[in-house]
């Protein structure tokens, strides 16, 4: 029975709360007071939420802690029922007795970021999401099933990461969950939750993360009583994954979007058994896995599928579509290792292959594509320094290919199809790296193209040759992103040379939302205008002489460019003489004084040139308010 359901605080409480968060509960006691805990301190306003804790027939003392808990809190309900076998029956349970208008389902073992209510109801309330996703972070020696790390109010399921993480934790519109009438399956330790977050995906309007901030902490049990580190009949398990499948299926049709959907379920749920569980059955036991993983690779796997796949789990579908029983236990054991990888890569024709047993066996005849690893060998590059030194781009950082290493590294500039490579300095001191980009001579020895070039890091590592000729190189390219957004803090505008062309300007930024680095150059100032710290003052005596002032920052500048006033109005250009002192830090200050003039009200501005490059750049007034302006009066009778 509820505990508790509507205790009066003393508080006026809304009609309904926003959010009902459901957790089932089973042995879990030690457990609760960090994960209830965490929603009771959210920063959401408690009147807004619904704690509804399902106790699943907990013999640790887990129903008592509730019902105690409920006594405190009065927005927890707190709902006991016999042992199901699974999360799937309390987390309906919980559904049936929600009247929020969204429901989010917490596991009792794991908690909430304070603000996470909060920033995935606003995203919700927003943009009118049916399903919001928050940041997931692993704890406890669990890993989080995929990285989010870009907020998106609206995202698409077959060209984003959301599909990678199916379990039940996230954000859900009730009214979109009960039109659908999703439920979970009951009974099931393990991937009780496949259908219900496959159906939400594919119907939901609107689905969006919210990847700012750390939402929910998925923790390992160290006591390994996780659901999904429990032993389970694996037969029978591929059995329902079989059916989850065939519900898939009959939802999205054959072509490149289900095989985008099915790479997901050959990775999560066909292939994840043959593992740890595979190698510790006899062979019969083994047998019984393979004839019950056979229909699914025969029905789902593809071309496009398989070569999707990581080289280790691609043999293990293909051994087990062509029945290589034998190169099958091998693939699987070599993993098994303590570094669960069959060793380092080979390189050979200019192309980098897995480790893996029967490589070019002749009998074992397993094709080299099943191998091949060249796209996915993971670069580790940091970049440490982004400096100007006069007009030349000085970049460092470290850079290596995840177990082959690297030999040389360069800069690769592209734009428009256009792309120029410049050496960098690598090693001997570890793997650290120095590339100097002159972008007056950065094009073969000419000037680089006015606009926006990408900036990539090239890495690449030639193999140990059976002979005296070199290897053909396997060679990576990478964004150059900065760790963090940093270290790339000069990003205002400066002045550079050009070539013969003369001064342009050049400006860094990270794209958005990507955060790659990019370098813009603008001869005609439209992109990157100079002068965004620009303010200035002008004062007239009561002897009408005017002075007109100003400051600000050109990094670059050279020394022999020109800075004087002009006024404007509709129609006319005054020029004004003008005093320029230089100080520390590319500072520059800019007097001019006038004596009567032109009467009528001036926009004040600051003409640079140097050499054929020149820029009026408007002067705002230092308080922030706007356009600096000159009136000078006309002339009294």
């Amino acid at each position: 029975m509820p505990q508790n359901p509507a205790v009066d605080d003393g508080d006026q409480r809304p009609a309904a709360p926003t959010v009902t968060v459901i957790v089932p509960v089973h042995n879990t006691h030690r457990y609760l007071d960090r994960s209830l805990g965490s929603v009771f301190a959210q920063t959401l306003d408690r009147h807004r939420i619904e704690i509804i804790a399902v106790d699943d027939g907990s013999t640790d003392g887990s129903g008592a802690w509730l019902d105690e808990a409920a006594a405190a809190h009065p927005h927890l309900t707190v709902l006991h029922q016999p042992p199901s076998g699974g999360a799937g029956k309390p987390r309906n349970v919980g559904l049936d007795h929600a009247t929020g208008d969204y429901v989010f389902f917490l596991d009792s073992d794991d908690h909430l970021g304070p603000e996470a209510l909060e920033r995935l109801v606003a995203m919700a309330e927003e943009h009118g999401s049916d399903v919001v996703y928050g940041r997931i972070v692993g704890a406890g020696g669990r890993g989080a099933p995929v990285d989010l790390r870009t907020t998106s109010p609206r995202v698409s399921i077959y060209d984003s990461p959301v599909y990678w993480t199916l379990a039940a934790y996230k954000l859900f519109r009730r009214s979109f969950v009960e039109r659908h009438g999703l439920r979970f399956v009951e009974g099931r330790l393990l991937a009780e939750d496949l259908p219900f977050g496959i159906t939400a995906l594919l119907r939901a309007e609107v689905v969006s993360v919210v990847a700012d901030y750390d939402c929910y902490y998925l923790y390992g049990r160290d006591d390994d009583s996780n659901a999904s580190r429990q032993d389970v009949d694996w037969p029978a398990y591929l059995a329902y994954i079989g059916t989850v499948l065939a519900d898939l299926a009959a939802e999205v049709p054959p072509g490149p979007d289900r095989d985008r959907l099915l790479v997901r379920h050959f990775h999560g749920e066909i292939l994840m058994p043959f593992a740890a569980p595979y190698l510790a059955r006899d062979e019969a036991g083994r047998r019984a896995m393979r004839e019950a993983a056979r229909p699914l690779v025969d029905a789902y796997l593809t071309d496009r599928v398989l070569a999707a796949l990581p080289p280790g789990l691609r043999l293990r579908a293909h051994c087990l579509r062509a029945g290589l029983d034998a190169e099958l236990d091998a693939v699987v054991a070599a993993d098994a290792g303590p570094d669960r990888t069959p060793g380092p890569p080979r390189l050979d024709d200019g192309r980098a292959y897995a480790a893996y047993p029967h490589f070019r066996d002749p009998d074992h005849p397993l094709p080299d594509a099943l191998f091949d690893l060249t796209d996915r060998i993971a670069v580790h590059q940091c970049l440490d320094g982004v400096q100007w030194i006069g007009g030349v781009l000085h970049l460092r950082g470290t850079a290596t290919l995840r177990t082959v290493g690297a030999d040389a590294v360069d800069l690769v500039l592209h734009r428009s199809g256009a792309h120029h490579r410049i050496p960098a300095t690598y090693g001997p001191d570890g793997d650290t790296w120095h590339a100097a980009l002159d972008p007056a001579t950065a094009a073969g020895g000419a000037p680089l193209a006015d606009g926006v070039w990408a900036l990539k890091l090239g890495i690449t590592a030639h193999g140990t040759p059976d002979t005296d000729a070199p290897a053909p190189a396997v060679r990576r390219e990478v964004w150059l992103v900065p760790e963090g957004g940093g270290p790339v803090t000069d990003t205002a505008p400066r002045v550079i040379s050009h070539g013969p062309q003369g001064p342009t300007v050049a400006a860094l930024f990270l794209s958005s939302p990507h955060g790659h680095l990019h370098l813009d150059l603008d001869h005609d100032g439209a992109r990157r205008p100079l002068g965004a710290d620009l303010h200035g003052t002008a004062a007239r005596t009561r002897t009408g002489r005017t002075t007109v002032a100003a400051g600000l920052t050109l990094p670059g500048c050279p020394v022999d460019a020109t800075l004087q006033f002009v006024l404007r109005d509709a129609t006319r250009t005054v020029a004004l003489r003008t005093t320029v002192e230089r100080a520390a830090g590319d500072r520059y200050r800019a007097h001019a004084r006038l004596r009567g003039g032109p009467p009528g009200t001036w926009r004040v501005a600051l003409r640079l040139t140097a050499g054929a490059l020149r820029r009026e750049l408007p002067v705002q007034v230092a308080d922030g308010g706007g356009p600096l302006t000159l009136t000078v009066p006309g002339a009294r009778r």
